[in-house]
Formats: C-alpha cells, structure tokens, sequence
C-alpha cells in the first residue's frame, strides 16, 4: 500500500494530483509495494535553513530527500520543494513550472528510492537516465 501525502506550505499554487500521480509513477516502475512518502511544499528560507543543517550548504535549494526508514521493498521518506527555486530555475532554463517541478520531484523520490548522482560518474549517469525515463513518461 502506498500513502502519498501532499503539503503545501508556500502561497504558490500546487496540482497535489500531478504530484501524487508522478510520484506513484516513479514508485511503480520501481516496485516498491508499500511506502509513506510525505512531499512537503516550503518557503526559501526554510529550506536554506534544511540545506545548511543536514548538507552543509548554505543556500536555498530546489530540492531535498530524506529516506526515513528503508527495508527489502519498504520505503518511507520526505521530498522537500521549494516552488521559489524552481520558478528561477524553469526561468534560467527556459523551462515551464511544471516541467521543472516534475523533474524536481522525480530526482528527489529517486534519491529516497537509494539512487545518488554525487558519489561518481556511474551513479550519476543510471540516476539521470531514470530522471529522464519517468519524466518522458509524465
């Protein structure tokens, strides 16, 4: 069983089914039977404040994921979003709204899902060409 819970904690309008529907997308096609997923919408600031603690990174970001617990085929984590970076982000990269918070949001269910792009060119590589499938497929 799955549970996907949506919280919007930003003034910016959220599609909670688009999300709930793409983050189920990325858990089928990785067949994870049971999972909490928590997707929490916040302000700059307070993700500034969340990248600095946990990453040591000192600036606001689009997206974080903590893995909450992980065993055999269970899964439970949060994706944490911040609309603000993403808009500056589909601006710099002359992408939509939605295009670049699916993307967002594929990259962080993937990281909790135990795919990582920072520890060298072969992750890197199978994590983007997952990010790149499911978002074709959104």
């Amino acid at each position: 069983m799955k549970m996907v819970e949506v919280n919007n904690l930003t003034k910016v309008a959220i599609d909670s089914e688009l999300i709930k529907k793409v983050a189920g997308k990325v858990l089928n096609g990785e067949r994870k039977k049971m999972l909490d997923l928590s997707i929490v919408f916040v302000g700059e600031k307070r993700i500034k404040e969340l990248n600095k603690r946990y990453r040591k990174k000192n600036r606001a970001t689009d997206v974080l994921s903590f893995n909450l617990a992980s065993k055999n085929s269970q899964v439970s984590g949060e994706v944490i979003i911040c609309p603000r970076v993403i808009k500056r982000n589909a601006k710099k990269y002359g992408s939509s709204f939605k295009d670049e918070l699916v993307l967002v949001l594929v990259h962080g269910v993937l990281h909790i899902l135990g795919y990582e792009h920072e520890k060298g060119k072969k992750g890197a590589r199978g994590m983007e060409k997952k990010q790149d499938y499911y978002f074709s497929q959104i």
